[in-house]
């Protein structure tokens, strides 16, 4: 894993970091720490990252300015902080977790697990999936989200108003962060269950959801049990 540090209080990045090199050991291929906002912009610009860990108040910058980039970005964010009643906000953007200071070595070590397992958020606030515009950063709300559809290394969102979004987070990631409210049907597609109008099985057992748009998303056969049984 490639990782970045955000941390403003040189004892404290340099425990983080300590922690993390303990809990993920040779999983660990590269781990830098950046201490003011400008710089870890970019070092996020220019380097490939799985995952940031972000404080929200560097040097008196507001760390959620960086917060809408970075989870824009194809990587996961762990917000580590003292400020508790910004973790509501924070998992609306779309963070994998919160760890609020002051922590200890198992409440970092539960947040890093979750970085490679398939594991949900946390909290299944995310509300918002920002996505990157020329030159701008756009929030759109989940509730506009139809289903999601992977695209190699990202995804594809496909909106209630008919419009498309490219996402760099991959369909894995998404499915960490979404709400049980999304269903993983087939390796390639995440559906909001309550879209789902009918589901049809054809000839050759496929399996398929007609949504409530007209459109046809298939489903896995190993899927179809579960699937079914849920919608139902």
């Amino acid at each position: 894993m490639n990782i970045l540090i955000v941390e403003d209080e040189s004892r404290i990045a340099k425990r983080v970091e300590r922690m993390t090199r303990d809990i993920l050991g040779p999983g660990i291929q590269s781990l830098k720490h950046i201490n003011t906002l400008h710089e870890a912009l970019e070092y996020i610009e220019s380097n490939t990252l799985d995952l940031v860990l972000l404080d929200l108040n560097l040097n008196g910058e507001n760390g959620f300015d960086m917060l809408t980039t970075a989870v824009s970005g194809s990587f996961h964010t762990i917000v580590i902080s003292a400020y508790k009643e910004q973790a509501i906000t924070a998992f609306e953007y779309g963070v994998l977790d919160f760890v609020p200071k002051p922590f200890n070595r198992e409440r970092l070590e539960q947040a890093l697990n979750r970085t490679t397992s398939n594991e949900k958020a946390a909290a299944n606030d995310t509300k918002y999936l920002a996505i990157k515009k020329r030159h701008r950063l756009q929030l759109v709300p989940v509730e506009d989200v139809i289903y999601i559809k992977g695209a190699g290394a990202y995804t594809e969102l496909f909106l209630a108003d008919g419009k498309k979004e490219l996402h760099d987070k991959s369909l894995e990631k998404l499915e960490q962060l979404l709400s049980p409210t999304f269903e993983r049907m087939h390796k390639s597609y995440l559906v909001k269950m309550s879209e789902v109008e009918e589901i049809i099985v054809k000839s050759g057992s496929k399996y398929m959801a007609e949504l409530k748009n007209g459109k046809m998303i298939p489903i896995g056969r190993t899927k179809y049990k579960e699937i079914k049984g849920k919608w139902v």
